[in-house]
């Protein structure tokens, strides 16, 4: 209970200023004239002035407030190195017991640092601020933080914490630990495919020196790179990036003796892959109502380069024009087809025949270019099926079926059984209607002995396209020449632009188009692991964390040829997928978390912000036991630590539960006091 005055002025107070200051001036005159009744007058005066300020005797009924401590639990994927769990819980449940004995006090407990897959290093002040943000600030006891001292978002200084208590860290883990693992001081985040890329990095071990490691680097799970490196030391490595989109390397290094977690031995650094110029050989033959269909696809992609030929006078056609009026430029044939065929990543044949152009040997050429990783694309009419046909080349074997005529009949293309599934033919817009959405074609090349099922049909249900491998390299087989009506949006037109450009960057090697692939996304907080198959079933897939914790995945059908399972990301780092037989990596947030960058426990990080607030730093385990100082309860002081013994700031907040007033001048009392003061003063000067 608090007794008080309180004032609830009757006039303004400029007035009682006014008042006041002529009361001084009066009272002055007076006793420098030293009139008599002089103090009775000024007396008289002052309880005047005291009424028109109506003060008021108060009491307050208050019920005390506990203080209140947050106590912080480090729960980031650090802690689980060593018995840092164990001794958390041990040190947690020690010290909320301590903290319920003392009386007046309320205790918090949050749980931080939970990976998420999405925040980079621990966040404990971040908690410990969304914690207290109710709590007013003469209501804060103090904060304990129970971590491995490895914390992220540290105050630059006391101030920022928001309140006056004393903060204290309470550390697990040993203080002999030692770890050794990979730091990148230098890594690009592009590249150029069919370049290399220099990454730099550095072995840093913790709590030894002078070790030595053998250092792996991978790219893609390839190794391309071994050496052995002393600690501190910095090396290079040059990586050739070998395809477009992501090209992951690993830069692992040797375990050391003893050492607290091989999960920092490894680094991860993510190239994109960019394509400079993808250059593509386009070779047209006999003239004909789509032979610009190619030309203009190929020219609206910026990436592409092209190379375009049309045979317009083959070489049996001789009409007696001398050669220096002939404004036709000369096929380069021996410079195209012999020294440069390997700089070209697809050739095209639109309705190309045999015309003495090239010689028999070039298409041996172009074989072996395609069985060592080229690719080629024969866009056929009439011609295959003719005497002239390429196939009736060394090309044969490398082409995925045999011409033996021609049909002339209307027809809507199809997608077959495994054109279903195949990523350049799965989902076209307008093949999931019958007939499809599109317009018909007229005419189609008749073949037999195919090497592979074709991925669309024609009339009668013949094939139409082929999508076939041949060694390293790649041909696709377009059996109608009649795809410029889609392109000119005859009866509607079709979906020529993605089914062309699609067969082109198959053909180039594109990873998302493969047949067969392992692939991990992110999307949102989710993992979602993908296998794009030509098969019926696929296998279970095995999944490890950052952590390196495994678990195996159960995949559903989706689309036809996918399959896909998900899990939370919930960690930030590399993370790897496999069937048994593909492998697929993906880099979850920044390249190096900042989690395990420094996986050793240390008290330095925390102390200079707990001693500022009064508090300390300190471990709790002591050899294989946990033991913490002695909470006790401190009412004023700057510092809240000693010898064995840890304090928390009591606090004396209250609550006001009832208010009594008691005016002084109002009523009876108020009409005495004055009276009796003008009386006084009458007495007075009666004398």
């Amino acid at each position: 209970m608090n007794y008080g005055i309180a004032f609830t002025p009757l006039v303004p107070a400029i007035v009682l200023w006014i008042a006041l200051a002529a009361i001084v001036v009066i009272a002055l005159v007076l006793l420098l004239a030293r009139a008599r009744g002089a103090a009775v007058r000024v007396a008289a005066l002052a309880l005047f002035l005291l009424a028109l300020a109506n003060p008021s005797f108060t009491r307050e009924d208050r019920d005390p407030l506990t203080s209140i401590v947050a106590v912080v639990v480090d729960k980031s994927p650090s802690q689980n190195f060593g018995n840092r769990t164990r001794e958390t819980a041990q040190a947690q449940e020690a010290l909320v017991d301590s903290l319920k004995k003392i009386k007046g006090l309320e205790v918090r407990v949050i749980d931080a640092g939970q990976a998420d897959g999405e925040t980079d290093g621990t966040k404990l002040f971040g908690a410990l601020a969304s914690a207290l943000s109710d709590v007013p600030v003469d209501r804060v006891a103090g904060a304990f933080l129970i971590t491995d001292g490895r914390v992220h978002d540290i105050p630059a200084n006391a101030a920022a914490l928001g309140f006056q208590a004393p903060v204290h860290a309470l550390i697990s883990g040993q203080k002999d630990e030692r770890d050794r693992r990979i730091a990148i001081t230098a890594a690009p985040r592009f590249g150029i495919v069919g370049q290399t890329q220099t990454i730099t990095y550095r072995l840093d071990d913790q709590g030894v020196s002078n070790e030595r490691a053998k250092v792996t680097v991978r790219r893609d799970g390839e190794v391309i790179n071994e050496r052995t490196l002393t600690s501190g030391q910095t090396a290079s490595v040059d990586v050739d990036i070998k395809h477009a989109g992501p090209n992951i390397v690993e830069i692992e290094a040797s375990p050391l003796e003893r050492e607290l977690t091989p999960v920092n031995n490894r680094a991860v650094v993510a190239i994109d892959g960019v394509r400079d110029k993808l250059r593509v050989l386009l070779v047209s033959g006999e003239p004909h109502s789509g032979e610009r269909t190619w030309r203009n696809l190929l020219k609206s992609d910026a990436s592409v380069d092209l190379v375009h030929f049309t045979i317009l006078r083959p070489p049996e056609k001789q009409d007696g024009t001398p050669i220096n009026e002939l404004s036709l430029i000369a096929f380069p044939t021996r410079e195209l087809f012999q020294q440069k065929i390997n700089e070209f990543q697809l050739i095209i044949f639109d309705r190309y025949a045999r015309q003495g152009v090239l010689p028999i040997a070039y298409f041996d050429n172009i074989a072996r270019y395609v069985r060592s990783g080229g690719a080629v694309l024969v866009s056929a009419g009439p011609d295959y099926a003719s005497n002239t046909s390429i196939w009736r080349t060394p090309l044969d074997s490398v082409l995925p079926a045999e011409p033996v005529g021609v049909t002339e009949k209307p027809f809507y293309a199809h997608l077959s059984d495994v054109g279903k599934r195949h990523p350049v033919t799965r989902g076209l817009e307008g093949a999931a209607s019958e007939p499809p959405h599109w317009s018909r074609f007229f005419r189609t090349v008749d073949t037999r002995n195919p090497v592979n099922p074709p991925v669309m049909t024609g009339a009668d249900g013949k094939p139409l396209l082929f999508l076939s491998r041949f060694g390293e390299g790649r041909v696709a087989l377009l059996l109608s020449d009649h795809i410029w009506l889609w392109a000119r949006g005859y009866e509607g037109g079709g979906p020529h632009l993605d089914l062309l450009r699609r067969t082109s960057h198959w053909l180039m090697k594109q990873p998302d188009l493969d047949e067969e692939a392992l692939r991990l996304q992110v999307q949102g907080k989710d993992l979602v692991v993908v296998r794009q198959t030509m098969s019926d079933s696929v296998q279970p897939v095995s999944v490890t964390s950052p952590s390196g914790v495994a678990r195996d995945l159960t995949l559903s059908p989706g689309e036809p040829g996918e399959w896909r399972a998900s899990l939370p990301a919930n960690e930030l780092g590399l993370w790897q997928a496999t069937d048994g037989t593909l492998k697929a990596l993906i880099n979850v947030g920044p390249t190096n978390p900042k989690e395990f960058s420094e996986v050793t426990s240390t008290t330095e990080t925390l102390k200079p912000l707990t001693q500022a607030t009064g508090g300390d730093a300190v471990r709790v385990v002591d050899g294989s036991r946990v033991e913490l100082p002695r909470v006790v309860p401190v009412r004023s002081s700057s510092a809240f630590h000693g010898d064995g013994w840890m304090g928390v700031r009591m606090r004396d907040a209250s609550v006001v539960k009832g208010v009594g007033v008691l005016p002084i001048f109002a009523g009876l009392i108020g009409l005495l006091l004055l009276l009796g003061a003008f009386a006084a003063t009458w007495v007075r000067e009666g004398r």
